[in-house]
């Protein structure tokens, strides 16, 4: 059995918890695990709402603890709080994983020092503050690490996970069973296809959330030492 641990938490992208989690929740014997401080509903940022199983003060020993993304993580790059638990659920975990901005968490956690790690497109220069080496893939594996890309890879980084857990052949019956097999209508999905127009006006709309995101980075990176 696998216990997979899945931190959820205010203004989530609940596509980032909720597409690993249909992965790694169909593993054999799996055990899948919601975790925040309280049990009461988390509303994601979009207005989604997902009950969490366990407080992160009562949660198991787990072999695999995920982080997801999206606008709500940058609170939690200066959360005491948040960042103990990961430091405690990692240093016993087989798997850690970071999905999207999700690595970023992991980074002010002081888990990413001298390792690759891969996050979404407009953060990804902001893993060098905490001494990882940004990778542009969709999946980056170091050690026991799994990052990736923003959002929709976090699905291939689940994937990847579970062939590590339970080989190739389980990961290819899970790919099946969601009918995983993107064929997006529009090459428009990484900054390197897209319109410039279209990155520029992508990255204009995101710019407060991101001035805030590198402030905090900031001083996260420097709490850590």
């Amino acid at each position: 059995m696998v216990r997979n641990g899945l931190l959820v938490f205010p203004n989530l992208t609940q596509l980032d918890l909720t597409g690993p989690y249909e992965v790694l929740a169909r593993l054999p014997g799996a055990e899948t695990l919601l975790l925040w401080k309280s049990c009461d509903p988390v509303r994601s940022e979009h207005g989604l709402t997902i009950l969490p199983d366990t407080t992160l003060a009562d949660c198991p020993p787990l072999d695999l603890v995920l982080v997801p993304g999206g606008a709500g993580i940058n609170p939690l790059l200066e959360d005491r709080d948040v960042l103990a638990f990961l430091r405690r659920a990692a240093a016993t975990a087989r798997y850690v994983v970071g999905i999207c901005t999700g690595s970023l968490v992991l980074g002010a956690a002081g888990l990413l020092r001298g390792k690759r790690a891969g996050t979404h497109w407009m953060s990804r220069e902001m893993l060098r503050a905490f001494g990882a080496e940004p990778v542009a893939e969709r999946v980056v594996v170091d050690g026991k690490l799994f990052t990736g890309g923003g959002v929709t890879a976090g699905i291939d980084v689940a994937l990847t996970v579970a062939a590590e857990i339970a080989g190739r052949a389980a990961a290819e019956a899970i790919q099946l069973a969601i009918e995983y097999d993107p064929a997006p209508p529009f090459d428009a999905g990484s900054p390197e296809r897209a319109e410039p127009g279209l990155v520029t006006d992508v990255l204009n709309r995101a710019a407060t959330r991101q001035r805030d995101r590198a402030e905090r980075v900031a001083r996260a990176a420097q709490a850590l030492g």
